[in-house]
């Protein structure tokens, strides 16, 4: 066992010290995922900085009519929280669809966002992998790749990101909270996740230090239909082959409004701005929802093994619209 160091921060200012202060340091909330890689010694790092005793386990309704979710309520209590369930059903639906229910007793909001890929390469000391030790070459590239990205991938990595929330979380137009050695800022959750380019050890957005405090979730889609739909191997606790959470509203017999955003087919939740374009102003037709899908997936470049997903994206994509255009004419 690799020996590492321990503190428990009070105060998300004194997370964030105590981060800086201890070079290789990693922020430990409900520990689903980072345990795991520690385990596998993957993550090896060099101290734990506590942050499950800060004062953010709230989910609190804001007077602009936005839903402010903290890093580190449960996945579970943000599944079953009645305004989630009421104004954002695409969100409970996905988090409900991403583990057991043990796993979301103790998974964070934040936790949740800074998991990693589930590459077996990545998770293998013995394989070649970018991601984990860069410029050791991608074992996924002429490997078994059959789970792998087919948008925005590179040469240097395939992997894609295995989150369920936080493809919700794209197409509602999320925002992430953080806080680090700069102050406060946010993240647009779109673009939370970076894609994987010359740099595929960098997951996210989050300079050094940089600590998630919640996510605001806004008004503006608020009360709208939104739906998540996942495909995956077996029907409970197994990671998406492909998934879609969409928001749309209808009015006067057209899409006023589309937010769609789909999982596993990218090394982020891919938001779908070409469909969304092409379906503002247009008549929510099925005929419509496949034409912009189409516009949309026109993108990808699958790998040898996993040319299906495509298709499947895209089935799942036009279903899910359909059914919200059903939702928003009665």
């Amino acid at each position: 066992m690799k020996p590492f160091g321990y503190v428990r921060a009070g105060s998300v200012a004194e997370a964030t010290e105590a981060y800086a202060a201890h070079p290789g340091a990693r922020y430990l909330g409900g520990g689903t995922n980072l345990v795991d890689l520690m385990k596998l010694g993957v993550e090896q790092p060099a101290v734990l900085v506590d942050v499950t005793r800060l004062p953010l386990a709230a989910v609190e309704e804001l007077a602009d009519g936005s839903l402010r979710v903290g890093a580190l309520v449960r996945n579970s209590d943000l599944a079953a929280h009645p305004l989630v369930r009421d104004r954002y059903p695409a969100l409970s639906q996905a988090l409900l669809a991403g583990a057991s229910g043990q796993l979301r007793n103790a998974a964070t909001t934040g936790g949740n966002l800074m998991q990693r890929t589930r590459c077996p390469y990545f998770q293998d000391l013995s394989k070649p992998c970018n991601k984990r030790q860069p410029g050791t070459g991608c074992g996924a590239l002429d490997g078994v790749h059959r789970d792998h990205a087919v948008l925005g991938h590179s040469e240097k990595c395939i992997a894609t990101h295995p989150s369920d929330m936080a493809v919700a979380l794209a197409a509602l137009d999320a925002r992430i909270e953080v806080y680090g050695p700069g102050g406060a800022r946010e993240i647009a959750a779109d673009v939370f996740h970076r894609l994987p380019g010359e740099h595929p050890e960098q997951d996210t957005e989050l300079r050094p230090g940089e600590l998630i405090t919640g996510v605001r979730l806004p008004a503006a889609t608020a009360g709208l239909p939104s739906r998540y739909r996942k495909a995956r191997d077996r029907a409970s606790y197994a990671f998406a082959l492909a998934s879609v959470a969409a928001v749309l509203h209808v009015a006067d017999g057209v899409v006023e409004r589309a937010g769609i955003a789909f999982g596993a087919l990218a090394h982020r939740p891919w938001r779908a701005r070409r469909a969304e374009e092409v379906l503002r102003g247009a008549a929510p037709t099925a005929a419509a929802f496949e034409h912009a899908v189409d516009l949309e997936l026109a993108e990808a470049r699958p790998l040898r093994d996993n040319a299906f997903k495509v298709p499947l994206a895209r089935n799942l994509a036009v279903d899910v619209l359909t059914g919200l255009a059903r939702s928003s004419a009665t």
